[in-house]
């Protein structure tokens, strides 16, 4: 069956980095879009960034430049980079795959998510 396991999240302090992984199984990597998401408690879930299948990106605003989604199709690994975080990127951190070979940003487009990772930033 499908499977997606975050791993990477910790604490850090403003302006620090912290790379996150999701190991997947139960499907072809390649030919899905995947993405990161992200859930403050009591906020709606909200998408970080996207990879499709043919290796177009996009990001949210407020992580343009500081974010880089990436992955290793042998390795079965999506990467989400994360560079100068700053406090309001605290959020539990979730991976996705996509229902088709691209990728949006729309929660709806996603039936299959990971259990999430913290990523908790301090000023």
């Amino acid at each position: 069956q499908v499977q997606l396991v975050e791993s990477g999240g910790g604490s850090v302090q403003a302006g620090g980095s912290l790379r996150l992984s999701c190991a997947v199984s139960g499907f072809p990597f390649s030919t899905y879009g995947m993405a990161w998401f992200r859930q403050d408690p009591g906020k709606e879930r909200e998408g970080v960034a996207v990879l499709d299948a043919y290796g177009i990106t996009a990001y949210a605003k407020s992580v343009m430049g500081r974010f880089a989604i990436s992955k290793d199709n042998a390795e079965n690994t999506l990467y989400l980079q994360m560079n100068s975080l700053q406090p309001e990127d605290t959020a539990m951190y979730y991976c996705a795959r996509s229902n088709y070979p691209v990728a949006t940003m729309r929660v709806s487009d996603y039936n299959y998510w990971g259990q999430g990772t913290q990523v908790t930033v301090s000023s």
